[in-house]
């Protein structure tokens, strides 16, 4: 197994990274946004907020 941030080869003490620094590398990323799922959400708070309160108010259909 590779490094997923030099490609290196990984230690078992800080698997799946190489060394503290790949690591550290990685958490960096996840904190500065760089790692993100893609989102359906609308930007606008207000306009998330209107779909929120409208998927609430949405009645389910009725079992027969």
């Amino acid at each position: 197994m590779s490094c997923p941030i030099c490609k290196g080869e990984t230690t078992s003490q800080y698997r799946p990274f190489c060394s503290r620094r790949c690591a550290d590398i990685d958490l960096a990323k996840w904190f500065n946004g760089s790692y993100a799922a893609p989102s359906q959400d609308p930007e606008d708070i207000e306009a998330a907020l209107d779909a929120a309160e409208a998927a609430l108010n949405e009645t389910p259909p009725k079992p027969h």
